[in-house]
């Protein structure tokens, strides 16, 4: 007797990312201030794009803004008015910008985290 047992498996996609952003850029002022946010687009996992946070004042988030809930290419987080949530409009769940994790369900793992570096002015998404 053959048995299977299928789970759907809801991870992101890990996929190449490996961005340079300058921080003196008009594009890019806004992460010159704490909770200071931008998406960059067209990278990330379906293409959906990352949104960078800036935490502190030499801290920041890179984070995929494919949601964790049934990731598809279909769906995107986007950043509410408080510019400390994040909200995938298919699903409903909310994610905190200041660490990833799930402020409202249905998801329960937290936003897909890229690692950063900062040099002077020069912020590096990768992983």
């Amino acid at each position: 007797m053959f048995s299977t047992n299928c789970k759907k498996d809801n991870t992101v996609p890990n996929v190449s990312v490996d961005v340079v952003i300058d921080l003196n850029s008009v594009d890019f002022s806004v992460l010159n201030n704490i909770g200071g946010w931008v998406y960059l687009g067209n990278c990330g996992a379906y293409q959906n794009g990352i949104i960078v946070y800036r935490r502190s004042i030499d801290e920041f988030k890179a984070y995929d803004r494919t949601c964790t809930y049934k990731p598809s290419g279909s769906c995107r987080v986007t950043v509410e008015s408080s510019g400390i949530i994040a909200v995938d409009s298919c699903c409903g769940s909310k994610f905190i910008l200041t660490d990833g994790s799930v402020n409202q369900k249905p998801a329960t793992a937290p936003l897909k985290e890229y690692n950063n570096s900062l040099s002077g002015t020069i912020l590096h998404i990768f992983n």
